[in-house]
């Protein structure tokens, strides 16, 4: 059977427990073993999807077609596995899970409650098979919530359920050094853990947010105070890239720890990959500078995939991408000018959009390499529609009722009807050959992942072809338009989809690794 890791937090949220979860399985896998992870939520959202990116950050979309908490990309982009939709469960879906069976009459008239019919289907979610050695499962919130008692009640129950042995608790913590007293204060981090006590769970190995390494007193202190030797006491240092954590772990040795929570063999690993990366942070390099024309700015992690896949990217041409965050309500030239790529994401709403519009006429007009995701591919026809073709009034419908739609709600939905029309998941797209498409994917059937709802209206495609906009990707019926691509342009390229959802440090993705190679070539003109 598997054995699982649960991480937790306590004291303050944000602490990194994604990024923690991500670098403990990194670590099993440098030693051969297979590794899935998991995020529970405790908020009563049935899922991501509806929340605002401003609040929330980004929405992360899985292959299945799932809405997620953006910690699943960092799972994804550590771990290089394919996660599902029961891999990123909420609070409200279980409640919605177990209200619904409750009306189904699947609880044989029992009184429902939160023990043991809300834990059980939690612990449900938990044991979901993997085929894998470890199941790393994040718990979301802080120790104290409210909302949360229950998740860690049902981890309390599911250790005693599989074994003590098969089950290790890892618990994030702070120790803030205060500047008046020039001290490194361990007692946030002795009464969150003693919280967790409370709720039956005794922390196998805590991992100390600092902003400086632990010292050999201070670790003795901590694990004298919280039950548990004090070399299973980790320094969780700052660092300036989320993929030097792995390396912080292994040199403190994190991954012995777990060898001998579960009886493994001692083994070193293979950290190569990190440390490439390592090294590439370091490394001398050209810069390229990319304006991103966006609006969800005011949330750092509102694109964080985004930003990782052109750091990816950056690895792969050996440059450093230097981001040039341009506010789509404030687009002009000047903002563009010095910029050596245009990229336009995603995102719904009219907030942005002429600016979004503008800046792929900049880039068409001026030659500069441009990228567009999803809304960015549908800004480029509009724009090409109103400026090339000469259709003046031409729009999405998302945006104007009284418009030429050249961008239209999805033809298998009815306009009146909005709710659950999103197109997403993974998808096929057929992309035609001697196109700059088929140079960056070197194949003709390609897989993205999507998360939209208004296509391109395809009865404009040969208006389009004709003046110099090719549809070079289409889905395999033909009635879906998936990428655009200028002939008589530099570089200019745009997709129906969302390739940074499929990027990963150790590879990039061939559509951002393409644009930043462009943007190479467009330094200094």
């Amino acid at each position: 059977m598997a054995k699982y890791i649960f991480i937790t937090g306590g004291v303050v949220s944000s602490l990194g427990k994604g990024v923690a979860a991500a670098s403990c399985g990194a670590l099993l896998q440098s030693r051969g073993y297979s590794v899935h992870a998991r995020k529970f939520d405790p908020y009563l959202n049935i899922d991501p999807g509806t929340m605002s990116p401003f609040q929330h950050g980004e929405v992360y979309v899985t292959n299945d077609g799932f809405e997620t908490d953006l910690d699943l990309g960092y799972y994804e982009r550590f771990l290089g596995v394919r996660l599902s939709r029961n891999d990123s469960v909420s609070g409200g879906r279980i409640y919605w899970d177990v209200l619904n069976a409750e009306r189904h009459g699947d609880y044989l008239g029992a009184t429902v409650q939160m023990i043991p019919h809300v834990s059980n289907k939690i612990k449900e979610y938990i044991a979901a098979p993997t085929d894998t050695d470890f199941v790393v499962c994040e718990i979301g919130g802080t120790v104290g919530d409210i909302e949360g008692k229950i998740f860690l009640e049902s981890i309390r129950q599911f250790a005693n359920d599989v074994g003590r042995k098969n089950v290790m608790f890892v618990h994030l913590t702070l120790a803030p050094y205060l500047d008046k007293s020039g001290e490194l204060k361990t007692k946030p981090t002795q009464m969150s853990v003693r919280e967790l006590l409370e709720n039956g769970i005794q922390a196998d190995m805590l991992i100390v947010r600092t902003p400086r390494m632990l010292t050999s007193d201070e670790r003795a202190k901590i694990g004298m105070f919280c039950n548990l030797p004090a070399k299973n006491v980790i320094s969780g240092i700052d660092v300036d890239n989320i993929y030097k954590i792995p390396l912080a772990y292994d040199a403190q040795h994190v991954f012995d720890i777990i060898a001998d929570h579960f009886d493994l063999p001692n083994a070193a690993g293979n950290m190569d990959k990190f440390q490439r990366i390592e090294h590439y942070l370091s490394a001398d390099l050209p810069h390229v500078k990319i304006g991103v024309v966006g609006k969800y700015f005011d949330v750092p992690d509102a694109y964080k995939s985004l930003n990782e896949a052109l750091f990816h990217a950056g690895i792969q041409n050996n440059v450093h991408v230097d981001i040039e965050k341009i506010n789509a309500e404030h687009f002009s030239s000047a903002s563009a000018a010095g910029c050596d790529g245009i990229l336009v994401p995603g995102g719904f709403g009219t907030r942005g959009v002429n600016g979004k519009i503008a800046a792929a006429t900049y880039a068409r007009e001026t030659g500069t390499p441009y990228m567009g995701i999803c809304l960015g591919m549908q800004v480029a026809v509009i724009d090409f529609a109103r400026n090339v073709l000469g259709i003046e009034n031409a729009d999405s419908t998302e945006f104007s009722k009284n418009c030429t739609p050249v961008i239209n709600i999805m033809p298998d939905h009815d306009a009146a009807d909005m709710g659950g029309t999103l197109r997403l998941g993974a998808y096929p797209c057929v992309i035609t050959p001697d196109t700059l498409a088929h140079k960056i994917y070197g194949e003709t059937q390609i897989s993205e992942r999507h998360r939209h709802r208004y296509e391109m209206d395809m009865s404009f495609a040969d208006q389009f072809e004709r003046a110099g906009m090719i549809i070079s990707g289409r889905s395999p019926d033909g009635r879906l338009p998936e990428i655009v691509e200028l002939k008589n342009h530099p570089f200019f390229i745009a997709g129906q989809f969302h390739p940074e959802f499929q990027s990963g440090p150790y590879h990039g993705h061939p559509m951002f690794n393409a644009f930043i190679a462009a943007a190479v070539r467009h330094t200094g003109k």
